[in-house]
């Protein structure tokens, strides 16, 4: 069955999913420069620099603790109401957490309520980031025609690229244009406030994006009386139930991916600044410019697994190669050349690349219909809590143990191990048929 939306449906769709995406990772993900530049000294400034510094990783990693919460809720209501209204309150939540952040007094005006009202800001990003990934990569895979479905979902994830992206830009501006007093006392605070713009785009797509047609199907197969081939009343329940060993491939398939990405976009910032000796914007130069370049990579990634028939192929190989140049990586870094670093990040995120291109469509095609929100949201969501959330935290406390960069090439290849073993196990289902649902196949019909 293939009720796809027409090209130029598609590029709307499209559009609206990326941007919506870009907004929502941009508010996320600029907690994670604000943590490498500035939380530590504002919220815990009674500990040492390196103290603080881990300490305000750590609630950056807060927010990966609750995107399954995010995941869980999002997958029940996205598998028994629809891929979009999760999608539209993960943007809502999202916009007023961030805005929060960025009203937020520091440690010098109200004390110990400093920390403790970002980790709850925090954890409410969490909770939104978590939602919103799956209502996204649903949207562009459900839609698309089938010759076409890697290409679409590798779409929705540029959008955390251009989010990562942006970010760096805001803060490369701030920091350009204001002195270190000024960006500290209320600088950092301006990229915070666009979170409310999510706010706007999230009624946008509630009023003019349609729902899915494969959830659209599943309506109406249980509004038939149908429920057995339709929606699911618990939907989680069953996900965990039967689909236990695709939800931990899921998540083992994201763990290099994940937290190579932190490592590249958050952990290198901190890296290159206090142990390299780099300036502050030579490196966001470098992260900013070598990051842009995944805009054209992973579509490139996504649409050469239409080609190849295969999204794992590419997958494994891209594990493969992120372990082989995990200790040439961080010897280009460590020489704090910025032509030697960027072209470092520039070969890393181009790995990142083949893996996290496919990704979304692989996720998609491993679960049937009725509990697809619920499964791939699991599988993607836990993940990030032991690989993107820790790995900055991870980063630094392995240089402050050892002192060398050689600790978390090491971690990077034992993440690498664990993705290859976990994508390597997968059933794949290429070009599955979206509309198929776990009893149609528990039948066999």
């Amino acid at each position: 069955m293939d009720q796809h939306a027409p090209p130029q449906r598609m590029g709307r769709l499209a559009a609206a999913a990326v941007f919506a995406t870009t907004l929502e990772w941009f508010d996320f993900l600029i907690y994670a420069t604000a943590a490498a530049l500035v939380f530590g000294h504002l919220f815990f400034p009674s500990v040492s620099p390196v103290a603080g510094t881990l300490a305000s990783f750590a609630t950056f990693a807060v927010g990966f603790v609750a995107r399954p919460l995010g995941g869980i809720i999002a997958g029940h209501i996205g598998d028994r109401l629809g891929r979009k209204p999760p999608l539209v309150g993960a943007m809502l939540i999202m916009g007023l957490a961030t805005f929060a952040i960025g009203v937020l007094p520091g440690y010098d005006v109200i004390g110990s309520w400093a920390p403790t009202l970002l980790v709850v800001a925090r954890l409410v990003q969490g909770i939104g980031v978590g939602a919103q990934w799956g209502g996204a990569a649903l949207l562009l895979t459900e839609h698309a025609p089938i010759e076409r479905r890697g290409f679409y979902g590798s779409l929705v994830q540029t959008g955390a690229i251009f989010g990562a992206v942006s970010g760096n830009v805001f803060f490369l501006v701030l920091t350009a244009v204001l002195t270190e007093d000024q960006f500290l006392a209320w600088g950092w605070r301006v990229p915070f406030l666009s979170g409310l713009v999510l706010v706007v785009i999230g009624a946008y797509i509630q009023l003019r994006i349609e729902d899915t047609p494969v959830f659209r199907e599943l309506r109406e197969r249980s509004s038939a009386s149908r429920q057995e081939a339709g929606l699911r009343k618990a939907p989680l329940v069953e996900a965990v139930r039967r689909y236990w060993r695709e939800i931990l491939q899921a998540a083992g398939a994201f763990f290099v991916v994940n937290a190579t990405f932190y490592i590249l976009i958050s952990g290198m910032l901190d890296y290159a600044t206090k142990t390299v000796g780099m300036s502050r914007t030579a490196i966001l130069w470098c992260v900013m410019a070598a990051g842009l370049t995944q805009v054209v990579t992973m579509p490139l990634f996504g649409a050469l697994t239409d080609r190849m028939g295969s999204r794992k192929r590419l997958y494994l190989t891209g594990t493969v190669l992120m372990a082989l140049f995990a200790f040439p990586m961080f010897w280009l870094v460590d020489t704090g050349s910025v032509p030697l670093v960027f072209l470092a990040l520039l070969i890393g995120f181009t790995i990142h690349a083949t893996m996290y291109g496919p990704q979304a469509t692989l996720y998609a095609e491993m679960f049937p219909a009725d509990v697809r929100y619920s499964g791939a949201s699991l599988g993607y969501q836990f993940a990030s809590v032991f690989a993107g959330g820790l790995a900055p935290f991870v980063m630094t406390a392995l240089l402050a143990a050892t002192g060398a960069s050689w600790s978390v090439a090491v971690y990077i290849i034992a993440c690498a191990a664990l993705t290859f073993v976990a994508v390597a196990t997968i059933k794949e289902r290429f070009r599955r048929d979206l509309y198929e649902t776990s009893a149609a196949l528990a039948t066999g019909t």
